[in-house]
């Protein structure tokens, strides 16, 4: 006597959930531009490498004599498997089987998905491609329930312990939409992605029509800073979600990676001595900036769409992460606006979440002013970011490119810690430009002269001769200023002295989602 048929059995009913929702609905879901549940684990992990936990669960049924007959599959898969031969922990909903309705998926796995990423320190990444709850389900039931999201309790605890990444892959609403943001890196796929909080039949009976596109498009979300980052194809999508988890430790109890570089530290790009023009009105391309110094090719753009006055992302130096948080003066001339200041927040929590030493390359004139950026509490959220970059305590470097004033500018780096800092010859700082202040610190003078312009070009001339970034240094109220194609150089350095500093440890700062 064996156990064979038992075995037989199991691999029957693994072969069964399989089959997700059938041949039908597998088509429908290719056929709307989309692969499905497996295919994308697949295309995600190392071959060979998925755990699946929980493989036969579904609804089974069974014949008269009591005979296993069949299994509707779960529309929710989970598990462990690796990139890059890293472990990491997949979460994935199945739309062929009842639309990834999650009050259709059973609770106890994604619950336990979330809580084996959590205890096990494995980085978590979810692809989403499911609704919210269903009235299908209300029916069902034969009864309401009181709403409860049991696994939120392990979806905040990940947010301060492992990366966590996710994948809009479908149309998403509801508790959906919910894991969907509460992610370190969330990307959505243009065309194919949508996410609601209720989908357009349901804000139809508000009295507002719209299309899913005018709703919940993923260029719509990208803009307004719900996720982080649009794509143009699933295949596409897999590959950002491994290569952001590249950047990061598998946990706070652990160090980021270090890569392999072949950049020489003392590489020098000539164009950096002209980059920034010498006419203060002019702008140029801080990306530019950003390539000649990090590793080459290194730099991984984090919410490009949001925030724009602000880049952020992640770079190597040495083969080392940093967290790369910098001015677009082609925004607003790099002033920080409410929703720059958002941007600015989450992602210096994130780093100080997984210990990332921080480089900030400075060009800042300060908050955006005007009645719209009153409208928008500029001066809140703003505030707020000087506080984040306040509490953070790792490894900071600052490069002030050009200009740094006023409260936003101050925000560059603490000013109670030991300053690593440099300034190149172009920078231009205080408490508000020249250009803007003089009718306001010299009223009465500019009001009793006889030729008030005259009066304002003699002001401003006298300022411009204290204006010298050399004045500033010859008081030391710069460390240093360096010549901009060195910059590679001592950001290597920084780098170098960082890593000898940042401890696995959990941060003792929240992250805020």
């Amino acid at each position: 006597m064996t156990w064979q048929s038992n075995v037989d059995e199991l691999a029957q009913r693994q072969s069964h959930a399989r089959e997700m929702g059938g041949a039908e609905k597998i088509a429908r879901h290719r056929a709307a531009g989309k692969q499905t549940v497996r295919e994308r684990i697949d295309g995600l992990l190392d071959a060979g490498s998925f755990r699946e936990i929980g493989s036969i669960t579904g609804n089974a049924h069974y014949g008269p004599d009591g005979i296993y007959a069949g299994t509707a599959a779960s529309n929710f898969l989970f598990g462990r498997g690796k990139i890059q031969g890293r472990p990491v922990a997949v979460a994935a909903d199945d739309f062929t089987v009842r639309g990834g309705a999650s009050d259709g998926a059973s609770m106890d796995k994604i619950v336990a998905s979330e809580q084996m990423a959590y205890e096990l320190r494995l980085p978590l990444i979810r692809l989403i491609d499911g609704s919210g709850g269903s009235i299908r389900t209300l029916e069902k039931l034969g009864r309401t329930y009181v709403p409860a999201n049991p696994a939120w309790d392990w979806v905040a605890l990940n947010l301060t312990t492992i990366p966590v990444v996710s994948l809009v892959l479908g149309s998403v609403a509801g508790f959906a939409s919910a894991r969907a943001v509460a992610s370190h890196y969330s990307l959505m796929v243009r065309g194919t992605s949508h996410m609601f909080i209720a989908g357009p039949p349901v804000v139809a009976r508000t009295g507002q029509t719209f299309t899913k596109d005018e709703l919940g498009s993923a260029d719509l979300h990208a803009k307004a800073g719900a996720i982080d980052d649009v794509v143009d194809s699933e295949q596409e999508a897999l590959a950002r979600a491994a290569r952001f988890l590249s950047y990061l430790p598998s946990s706070v109890d652990d160090l980021p990676p270090i890569c392999p570089s072949s950049d020489p530290t003392d590489r020098r790009e000539e164009r950096l001595i002209s980059i920034v023009p010498t006419d203060r009105r002019k702008v140029y391309k801080m990306r530019e900036i950003l390539s000649d110094v990090l590793d080459k090719e290194s730099f991984f753009e984090w919410g490009r769409h949001y925030g724009r006055s602000a880049i952020t992302g992640f770079a190597r130096l040495e083969g080392r992460t940093v967290a790369v948080l910098a001015s677009d003066p082609y925004i607003y001339g790099g002033a920080w606006t409410a929703e720059t200041a958002q941007k600015i927040i989450r992602f210096v929590d994130l780093a100080e979440t997984f210990h990332l030493p921080v480089v900030h390359f400075v060009d800042i004139p300060g908050f955006l002013i005007g009645i719209d950026a009153e409208r928008a509490a500029t001066i809140r959220h703003g505030t707020r970011a000087l506080s984040a970059i306040y509490q953070a305590t790792v490894p900071w470097c600052s490069v002030i490119v050009r200009k740094a004033f006023g409260v936003a500018g101050a925000a560059h780096s603490n000013a109670s810690r030991f300053r690593f800092r440099y300034a190149w010859p172009s920078g231009d700082w205080g408490s508000i430009p020249p250009e803007g202040g003089v009718e306001a610190a010299y009223r009465s003078e500019i009001a009793a002269a006889k030729d008030p312009d005259e009066m304002i070009r003699e002001i401003t001339a006298r300022l411009e001769a204290i204006r010298s970034p050399f004045r500033t240094a010859e008081a030391f109220g710069v460390e240093e200023i360096i010549d901009p194609r060195q910059t590679r150089t001592f950001l290597c350095e920084f780098s170098q002295l960082a890593y000898r500093l940042i401890k696995p440890q959990p941060s003792r700062v929240q992250y805020r989602p």
